[in-house]
């Protein structure tokens, strides 16, 4: 029955543990010997540039307003190389370069996993949000964060196993982005707009207003009785069973939730290092969630593409104002707290953008020449924590920062290399379906990057 529900058992009853057991939520041991235990994504969608961001190049301020040699191909028309209107300098004993936009995060310099040779595969959101999320930019596939799920479980069966946080509605694929597809509903990401500050607003009907907990109880047992018997006429399947266990799970999400979300329990001085705004919030949220046994969370900056800065460079001064401090609180309460070495950071955008200016074209960039188009051929994303070798920068751009050209990483790539840290084979860890083993990084040719582990 696992401890999970024998302890579910002595708080509700015999039927309650019935109802419980066998549930897909209870901690399963991976491959090997776990790095990290749990994930944190911040996840910058809209794309950050990398070259006003976490890879300092000169040579673009030398070609500001001249036509950069071997341009490659990009979505929109570009015109001559745009330096950073933003400062770099050397942070730690490691000497990282680290933009001023995230002074604060560099201070952690010595910590930071820096890969500035990513890269993907199209210049545009939707499949890249795809790739990112799910390592796959056509199809529908399970989330990164719900393969997590299904591969630990979570070691608090009255909260979700993933949690995908985004303020003020949902950004670009919606759903999608966190959605379980073949792999049972259970596992995919439970959606909290951190907008809202009350709790009960926070988990929207969290409380049942017209039954107390033993009218409910009742009603649950009923339910799961004719459920199962349903289920008994069909192969047992598996869709039927995880709903049921959703059931179950909203049930038992009264006695956590609560508590987990309610950050006013957090002394003044903490939630101000966080910050008092969207972000702020839901990164000591996340930190709450986390330590009562959330296996993966990933955090949004906004709804649609804050980052997609086509218009105006000068925005992603205000856009990491909102997270470089937040981010920075985080890492140093984990510390504290003990629970740094085993979680896993990741922070990142879904691609990066031209060093090249954007030119106006319809629709876009009218008026101005301050911005950057999309740009898949080569990015920046960190790790921290969780077995990601500190103080190291992995590969490089070009001279301007536009294409991976040392030690590339493609996106199936750093796929695989968190599954490594969390204690899984990529190629080993599948779920059949349809006749197929399915795996996050599908049947592309990827590896673990070695480098890039402690």
């Amino acid at each position: 029955m696992g401890f999970g529900s024998m302890a579910l058992g002595s708080m509700l009853g015999e039927s309650s543990a019935n109802a419980a057991a066998g549930s897909a939520f209870g901690a399963k041991r991976p491959h090997f010997e776990p790095r990290a235990k749990r994930v944190i994504h911040f996840f910058m969608n809209g794309g950050p540039s990398q070259v006003d961001t976490f890879d300092p190049k000169p040579e673009l301020t030398k070609f500001d307003g001249k036509l950069l040699p071997n341009l490659l191909k990009t979505e929109r028309p570009t015109g001559a190389g745009f330096a950073s209107p933003f400062s770099f300098k050397k942070y730690g004993q490691s000497g990282m370069e680290i933009s001023e936009l995230f002074s604060r995060t560099a201070n952690f310099a010595d910590d930071i996993c820096l890969i500035r040779s990513m890269h993907a595969d199209v210049p545009n959101h939707e499949p890249s949000l795809g790739l990112m999320n799910c390592g796959e930019g056509r199809l529908n596939r399970p989330s990164m964060g719900s393969w997590v799920a299904y591969g630990l479980g979570t070691e608090n069966e009255n909260l979700p196993a993933y949690v995908s946080m985004c303020p003020r509605g949902m950004p670009t694929r919606r759903t999608k982005n966190w959605q379980s597809a073949f792999l049972p509903s259970v596992y995919q990401g439970a959606y909290i707009n951190t907008a809202d500050t009350a709790v009960d607003k926070l988990v929207e009907f969290i409380k049942n207003t017209s039954l107390d907990k033993p009218q409910q109880r009742r009603q649950l047992d009923l339910l799961y009785a004719l459920n199962e018997q349903h289920k008994e006429q069909r192969q047992n399947d598996q869709q039927l069973d995880a709903r049921i266990q959703s059931y179950e799970l909203a049930y038992r999400m009264q006695m956590d939730a609560t508590d987990a979300f309610d950050i006013s329990k957090e002394p003044e001085h903490l939630r101000k290092a966080y910050g008092e705004n969207d972000f702020g919030r839901q990164t000591l949220i996340a930190r709450r969630l986390l330590e009562r046994g959330v296996r993966f969370i990933q955090l949004w900056t906004g709804a649609g593409q804050p980052w997609d800065s086509h218009d105006e460079i000068l925005d992603h001064r205000r856009l990491a104002n909102d997270v470089d401090g937040a981010i920075a609180a985080f890492m140093a309460d984990l510390k504290m707290r003990g629970l740094f070495d085993d979680t896993l950071i990741i922070w990142g955008g879904e691609f990066g953008r031209t060093p090249a200016v954007e030119l106006p074209s319809p629709g876009n960039n009218i008026g101005k020449q301050h911005g950057r188009d999309h740009n898949h051929y080569g990015f920046s994303m960190w790790m921290a924590g969780g077995g990601a070798r500190p103080g190291y920068v992995h590969g490089a751009t070009d001279d301007f920062g536009f294409q991976a050209v040392e030690d590339p990483v493609h996106v199936h790539d750093f796929h695989a290399t968190m599954l490594r840290l969390l204690g899984f084979d990529n190629e080993r860890f599948t779920y059949r379906y349809a006749g197929l083993d399915y795996r996050l990084t599908g049947v592309n040719e990827c590896g673990v990057i070695k480098e890039l582990l402690a």
